[in-house]
């Protein structure tokens, strides 16, 4: 008498499993990225043709070849997990909106606000990092949702503050290019596109397959000298600050830029700082137009939370310590400008899943580490996802 394999399975169903999962696999791709193209992103409809298609043929197929001897049995591995992966491989539990992976409501404000999406103040030591691989499902652990992405990004910077913000920067009241920005912050945007760290953004694309290009250009600047020196500071009183650039003349409108507003030490930006978030990115529609906008508080102000060492690599620690949390939400607006285009099942985007983890570092002479090397200068950011593959946390890429 011949012994049944463990559990009942033989070497022939696990290669007909492994075939059906292939194909069943493949369909829920191409079904997704078809439904991305054609149809709105209102609703999932590939994740919707998907199950009920799946299930549907699932169903039909079982009980066909259980009540009917006209097919070889050895099908039935073949197409049943197959069926299920084209079924069940899908994000059905993803939020309809991810405005902030945990909160999620600005502090001192009654009504959640959906157009921003929140970087997290750094795990607590010996605890993991928020975001991690998790919350994917299949693929590469990334989703679309049929939103735009920017081709070629561009960045703004407004220095809200009565003082200089970071050392060498503009001087309050001036207006000028990025390149006349003497700060380490404004050095940081001049060296990002073009880079093997940016060039991580490429693996991710819209509807119509094209994909980021590994472009970052620092346009402008204005040095508003009437900000707050302290106190807490609303989301719309920031947008309000992001429109007088556009009403004065002092900053050019173009719905392809991330405006990006700093604040002097003392100063709430946003009013959850130090409390629920290192920095923010959304979006907010205007006469203008669309308006792209992050919130960087001076996160030098909240070490514990928005810090990760105190000697840093080019011995200024406020902007060293920025400039970590300006990579983390430029390339969030990148692959996901109006919150509707790439993010996993719990509503992380690329920057969430890989935020406060640094990868391979290095000693720089000051005895503080880095991982890169930007322009001639060292500098610790964190990993980005990789939209390829398995997906993963990287600091370049390929």
């Amino acid at each position: 008498m011949l012994k049944q394999p463990p559990l009942g399975v033989t070497v022939k169903d696990t290669i007909w499993i492994a075939l059906g999962a292939i194909v069943g696999a493949n369909m829920r791709y191409l079904v997704g990225r078809l439904s991305a193209r054609f149809l709105p992103p209102s609703l999932r409809w590939g994740t919707l043709f998907v199950n009920v298609t799946g299930s549907v043929l699932l169903g039909f197929f079982l009980i066909w070849t259980s009540e009917r001897v006209l097919a070889d049995p050895r099908w039935r591995p073949l197409v049943a997990p197959g069926g299920m992966v084209f079924a069940a491989c899908t994000d059905s539990t993803q939020p309809s909106n991810p405005a902030a992976p945990e909160l999620q409501s600005v502090q001192g404000q009654q009504q959640q606000l959906d157009h921003v999406h929140i970087m997290l103040r750094k795990p607590e030591p010996g605890a993991k990092a928020h975001g991690g691989p998790g919350g994917g499902g299949c693929g590469t652990g990334i989703f679309y949702h049929g939103g735009p992405v920017l081709y070629q990004t561009n960045v703004a910077a407004i220095y809200w503050s009565g003082s200089t913000i970071y050392n060498g920067g503009p001087t309050p009241g001036s207006t000028g290019s990025g390149a006349q920005d003497g700060s380490l912050v404004g050095f940081f945007l001049r060296n990002l596109g073009g880079s093997p760290y940016f060039n991580i953004n490429t693996t991710y694309y819209d509807g119509t397959g094209a994909h980021v290009q590994n472009s970052v250009t620092y346009t402008q600047f204005w040095a508003d000298a009437s900000g707050p020196s302290s106190g807490s500071v609303s989301d719309g009183a920031v947008q309000q600050e992001v429109l007088a650039g556009f009403n004065t003349g002092a900053l050019s409108y173009d719905p392809a830029t991330l405006y990006v507003v700093f604040s002097a030490p003392t100063v709430n930006l946003g009013g959850g700082f130090g409390t629920q978030y290192c920095a923010y990115h959304g979006h907010f529609s205007s006469s203008y137009g669309d308006v792209k906008y992050a919130v960087l508080p001076y996160d030098w102000s909240d070490p514990s939370g928005c810090a990760w060492q105190t000697t840093t690599p080019n011995g200024d620690p406020a902007a060293d310590t920025e400039v970590n949390v300006l990579a983390h939400e430029t390339e969030e607006t990148t692959t996901d400008e109006d919150l509707n285009a790439w993010y996993d099942r719990r509503g992380y985007e690329n920057a969430d899943k890989c935020a406060w983890t640094w990868g391979t570092t290095y000693t720089t002479g000051n005895g503080s580490i880095a991982n890169m090397n930007l322009g001639g200068k060292d500098f610790l950011v964190q990993r980005n996802w990789v939209n390829a593959g398995k997906g993963g946390c990287y600091v370049q890429w390929p």
